[in-house]
């Protein structure tokens, strides 16, 4: 089966589907379904489908209601409309609820129905790879970018790596469209921290007294963060995640000086608060049932629907297969693997921090310890979770 043509025809009527399959079965790989309900339980059970050319009226369900469905289903799927009625308003409804790539009007000549779904092959080869693109080569580039800063300030990164994989885990259990968007939020959530003095950051880390002027500049890191993000194409939303992520849901917080609370604060920004908090609450590798009291102790600042969720899928829902399989094991420094993840921090032996607990080792900081360790000895061992 060529997965690269895949084309699913939906129409009540078998005999419009034997004739359509047979003209365009030398072009297309091509699949049917005489209802609504059998094309989406055929998406839901199968590969996905590059084109859905959908008739409009149907019984049961309705050509519209197909594709509006499609669109949570199966986003990428280039979604057609073929039907015999053709009124204005029909045509409307497909192009602004249905997001309709090609509206076509029975009885279609073949030749022009195969033109239509070549061009929505190629759209959903166009849609496909800008998400390739944005979700691998552009975040893998970014994440090389934060491999070379955690070297140079370990602590500022640490919590990020476990605020990342906790936001990849939620994301992808609530199913949100465009995970890796909120995936790089977190990712980029402490970059604001590179253009604050070493000196201030150690003593704000440390629960010193900040001057006036200190504090303004720890405040406005979220500020930072999004003047920095804004200079990479098509990351608006992460840029203005970042921008609100300490702007409580009561609407107290920075920017102080932006009238914002509830759901007008982006979405990104109301988990990245949440997990934020959860993070600074415990070093454990997932957050914990006292942390999520401390939250809910103090619950103006926080989502509560969010809230709720985030606690019921980190509480219940012992974190995945994924971690039940790794485990936790002290290894020296020269044994330490491309995807351990540190459980302990990695301390040079005059006691200066490496790494922070919460990595991920990458092939970046397996070279670093390698040179490293020649000209100043690490402590070790190291505990990690590994596989």
């Amino acid at each position: 089966m060529n997965e690269d043509n895949r084309v699913l025809l939906v129409d009540d009527e078998p005999n419009v589907l034997a004739g359509l399959k047979r003209q365009l079965r030398k072009q297309f790989d091509i699949s049917t379904a005489t209802s609504g309900q059998e094309a989406l339980d055929m998406v839901a059970n199968e590969s996905s489908f590059r084109v859905i050319v959908c008739d409009m009226r149907m019984p049961g369900m309705a050509g519209l209601e197909v594709l509006k469905r499609m669109q949570t289903l199966s986003p990428d799927t280039t979604r057609m409309m073929l039907t015999g009625n053709a009124d204005q308003q029909t045509a409307i409804d497909a192009v602004n609820e249905g997001n309709v790539f090609r509206f076509f009007t029975k009885p279609c000549p073949a030749q022009k129905l195969a033109t239509g779904i070549e061009a929505g092959i190629r759209q959903y080869q166009l849609v496909t790879a800008e998400r390739e693109l944005l979700e691998h080569t552009l975040a893998g580039s970014i994440k090389v970018l934060l491999d070379v800063l955690s070297l140079s300030d370990p602590a500022a990164f640490g919590q990020a790596c476990r605020v990342r994989k906790w936001m990849e885990q939620f994301v992808r259990h609530m199913k949100f469209p465009h995970s890796w968007e909120f995936i790089m939020m977190a990712m980029l959530s402490t970059i604001g921290q590179v253009a604050i003095p070493r000196e201030i950051m150690d003593r704000f880390r440390a629960g010193k007294t900040l001057t006036q002027v200190e504090a303004e500049i720890v405040s406005r890191m979220p500020e930072t963060a999004r003047k920095l993000i804004q200079n990479i194409p098509r990351l608006k939303s992460v840029a203005d995640a970042v921008f609100y992520q300490a702007k409580g849901f009561d609407g107290a917080g920075f920017p102080g000086y932006e009238i914002i609370s509830g759901q007008a604060i982006p979405l990104g920004a109301r988990i990245l608060r949440i997990l934020n908090e959860l993070a600074a609450c415990s070093d454990a590798p997932m957050p914990t049932k006292k942390a999520f009291d401390k939250l809910r102790a103090n619950s103006g600042p926080y989502d509560p629907f969010l809230l709720s969720e985030i606690c019921i899928f980190f509480l219940n829902n012992d974190n995945s297969d994924e971690e039940e399989k790794r485990q936790t094991v002290e290894v020296p420094c020269s044994m330490l693997n491309v995807g351990d993840i540190l459980v302990s921090d990695l301390e040079t032996s005059a006691g200066h921090l490496f790494l922070a607990s919460g990595f991920t080792i990458t092939q970046l900081h397996v070279e670093h310890i390698r040179n490293l360790s020649k000209v100043s000895p690490l402590k070790e061992p190291v505990k990690v979770s590994r596989f």
